[in-house]
């Protein structure tokens, strides 16, 4: 899988975590471990990296500290983990990349 750098931000060490667009039209999410493989946590403010008229396509749990826990699949292939620079207490997952559906007014893309 070939990744594109969308941004990253939330630590100051490793590779923070980060959000990357896939050529499969997914997102690849980089973030802190949890207890499960599956699910990982990222700041509030990876999302704004989201590619224009787009969103991560799988449910969030706010964890009251700035930051959101999600599931995805978990990349495990050596070739697209290469592409990342994880920390130590990193993991990254593959979610979906789906569009915005707008009701009443104009997507940024069609104003364009």
């Amino acid at each position: 899988m070939r990744l594109t750098f969308l941004g990253n931000g939330g630590s100051d060490s490793g590779g923070c975590p980060t959000l990357f667009a896939t050529d499969a039209d997914t997102y690849a999410v980089q973030g802190w471990q949890t207890d499960s493989p599956e699910t990982i946590e990222i700041p509030h403010l990876l999302l704004g990296f989201a590619q224009p008229d787009t969103y991560v396509g799988v449910p969030m749990t706010d964890t009251g500290r700035g930051t959101f826990t999600l599931t995805g699949r978990p990349i495990t292939d050596p070739e697209t983990l290469a592409q990342m620079n994880l920390a130590a207490d990193e993991s990254a997952i593959e979610v979906p990349k789906l569009e915005r559906t707008f009701y009443g007014a104009l997507s940024a893309q069609r104003r364009a």
